[in-house]
């Protein structure tokens, strides 16, 4: 009898055993030692998420090279005995804040070689046992001053191989371990305890001044906390990249401040100009110049502090004013500014500008010229004098300079640019602007002529052929300023300065000469931007030569030029 009741229990076992092996994950092996039974999954891509009926009682779990990419909310939360999780390799992004709840008793967690940008740390107020956590190979660019304040117990923390860049020596400072030890009776009674062991070796380490607390905790750590790789490497700024933390000295952050050598210029018009701003900031500011509502970049020269130069050649009307150089680090920024007076030429004396007009003047100063030429079309710009810019319109007038009525184009504050596009072969065009609802006059327009040379652009699907020769008789502020655009046998430019040398004898001495205005066409003297210029035969050359001999001895005239350019 004693036999048979002693067979039944080992059924029983068995069947019993049986029963828990049948439970285990399809692709998956469960197995059960002395350290409690084990969830073991290796296949490749075998879950695309946490599976829901994991097996309850178990100790330990580990799943890899699967593609799920969350730790959804309570993922573990029925496997209450959980001790160590490795999900190893697989696609996480994400961690809820509540991915480890009920995992009370969890010592290990390993995400080694994952996709984390980010940790919810605060998720780890539910494991507050947990002694090891592996977040190696991950892309980790932040550590929030809280990251270690909820893992008291920790014996091993590995950040390896992540995108850190900056850490606040807080990190640190507010992880309850750390505080412990700095107590000297409770460094020697746990001198004999544990060692803590952290990996923060192969990260992007930015050596400036904001790493300055992190490199002074790392220099001053001794068992029982260790590295597992003392020689940390600064990955920039450039002159830092490749040295260790022991082989820099940090200074502390600091607000910029800017200066200039000079605040005030007074220049005659046509001289060359280089303003300088010096800006000294840690860590390195950008710096950039405003001039009204626009953003030019300066010329940025690094040595102890940042030197930005602001280089206008052969300086002109439009140039006048006030310059502004900023610059920021993410403690605030400061700025300087340097007002530029431009003299007008022959003068002797200083000669201001006049006063800056209001919005509503009709005499309000519009510098317009044509800054970029494509094939189909041109990009003009322009500069306004005006005492509000925030709040100033801008009308643009275009059509054939012969029509009557012309295309409106309303422009909004802040804006000093237009393109056209879609031009016409062999038309002349006319594009103006003023102030909103103001008619235009002759010094705030451009006449321009479409080229014509249809053989060629047969081969180019007809598109129009534009080359822009700047005239040497565009004239100064106020009087209008003309470019011709035409075909590359520049019949339009010979005519054009035939038709002036005419307007030039019939006036003979009734107006004074005045210097061209250069400066202001000078990114037209390249063709077309698209590349599609033809070079020409060697006629065309030889034209192109004698015409720009032309130019070169021709003066801008004072007066009104109102002559047909065709």
């Amino acid at each position: 009898m004693d036999i048979i009741c002693y067979l039944l229990v080992i059924v029983l076992i068995n069947i019993q055993a049986c029963e828990t092996f049948s439970q285990c994950l399809r692709g998956c092996s469960c197995v059960e030692d002395r350290h409690g039974r084990s969830l073991i999954c290796m296949e490749e891509s075998a879950f695309g998420a946490i599976p829901q009926d994991l097996p309850h009682e178990l100790t330990k779990i580990r799943i890899e090279k699967s593609q799920f990419t969350e730790i959804p909310r309570g993922a573990f939360s029925k496997t209450l005995t959980l001790e160590n999780l490795w999900l190893n390799f697989n696609e996480i992004t994400l961690i809820n804040s509540k991915g480890l709840e009920g995992l009370r008793n969890l010592t290990e967690l390993r995400l080694q070689g994952n996709k984390l940008r980010s940790v919810p740390w605060t998720a780890f107020e539910d494991t507050p046992v947990l002694k090891i956590l592996d977040l190696k190979h991950n892309q980790l660019d932040v550590l929030p001053e809280h990251a270690l304040r909820f893992l008291p117990g920790l014996t091993y923390l590995d950040l390896s191989f992540n995108r850190l860049m900056v850490i606040s020596k807080e990190v640190f400072q507010n992880w309850p371990l750390y505080q412990k030890l700095q107590n000297m009776e409770e460094r020697e009674a746990t001198t004999s305890g544990p060692n803590v062991v952290l990996a923060l070796h192969d990260n992007a380490w930015l050596c400036d001044c904001r790493l300055k607390g992190f490199v002074e905790f790392i220099r001053s750590l001794s068992p029982p906390i260790i590295l597992m790789n003392s020689y940390l490497t600064c990955s920039g700024p450039d002159f830092r990249a490749g040295k260790f933390f022991h082989e820099i000295e940090l200074q502390a952050c600091m607000k910029p401040e800017v200066s200039t050598p000079s605040a005030n210029i007074s220049l005659p018009q046509g001289a060359n100009v280089t303003l300088r701003c010096i800006a000294k900031a840690r860590p390195d500011p950008s710096v950039w110049w405003t001039y009204g509502l626009k953003i030019i970049r300066g010329f940025h020269v690094n040595d102890d502090t940042i030197r930005s130069l602001l280089v206008i050649p052969s300086v002109h009307a439009a140039d006048h004013g006030v310059y502004t150089c900023t610059a920021v680090n993410f403690i605030g920024n400061s700025s300087v500014s340097i007002f530029l007076e431009v003299r007008s030429a022959g003068s002797s004396q200083s000669s201001l500008l006049p006063a800056v007009p209001r919005a509503g003047d009709e005499n309000v100063y519009i510098d317009i010229h044509i800054a970029k030429q494509t094939i189909r079309g041109i990009s003009i710009e322009w500069f306004a004098a005006l005492e509000r810019p925030t709040e100033t319109w801008f009308t643009i007038h275009f059509g054939r300079a012969d029509a009557d009525k012309k295309e409106i184009i309303y422009i909004g504050p802040g804006i000093n640019s237009y393109s056209i596009s879609d031009l016409m072969p062999a038309t002349k065009y006319e594009i103006c602007v003023t102030l909103k609802n103001h008619a235009p006059r002759p010094e705030q327009c451009i006449i321009f002529v479409t080229g014509s040379d249809i053989t060629e652009m047969e081969q180019r699907e007809k598109l129009i052929h534009i080359i822009v020769i700047v005239l040497a008789m565009v004239l100064a502020v106020p009087v209008g300023m003309y470019a011709c655009t035409t075909d590359t046998r520049l019949a339009c430019l010979d005519g054009i300065m035939e038709s002036w040398k005419n307007r030039r004898r019939d006036r003979g001495s009734a107006g004074g000469m005045e210097r061209e205005r250069q400066g202001t066409f000078d990114s037209l003297q390249a063709a077309s931007d698209e590349g599609l210029v033809n070079k020409g035969s060697s006629e065309d050359r030889k034209v192109r030569r004698r015409s720009e001999d032309r130019l070169n001895k021709a003066k801008a005239d004072h007066s009104r030029l109102t002559a047909e350019l065709y």
